[in-house]
């Protein structure tokens, strides 16, 4: 499976990031752990919504949308 998965920082509430991967509990933890630079500085994050795919080209392009404009209109709606 692959996973389009938002997570919010705890301690900056609005700061959101939206990503891929197919292990949901290690890349949460990498992200915890300060090993992306994206999100190293609003450490720690939670996960707020994850959404599984069969198909990893689906999964790309659900989290490319998510990624534009209507797509965080849309997410901030329904997530």
């Amino acid at each position: 499976m692959h996973y389009v998965y938002i997570i919010r920082s705890t301690s900056h509430p609005e700061q959101r990031y939206i990503g891929i991967t197919n292990d949901i509990d290690s890349r949460l933890n990498k992200h915890n752990a300060g090993g992306s630079p994206h999100t190293s500085r609003y450490c720690p994050w939670s996960l707020e919504t994850s959404i599984g795919f069969s198909d990893k080209t689906k999964a790309a392009a659900f989290e490319r949308y998510l990624k534009t404009g209507s797509g965080f209109a849309f997410a901030k709606k329904h997530f």
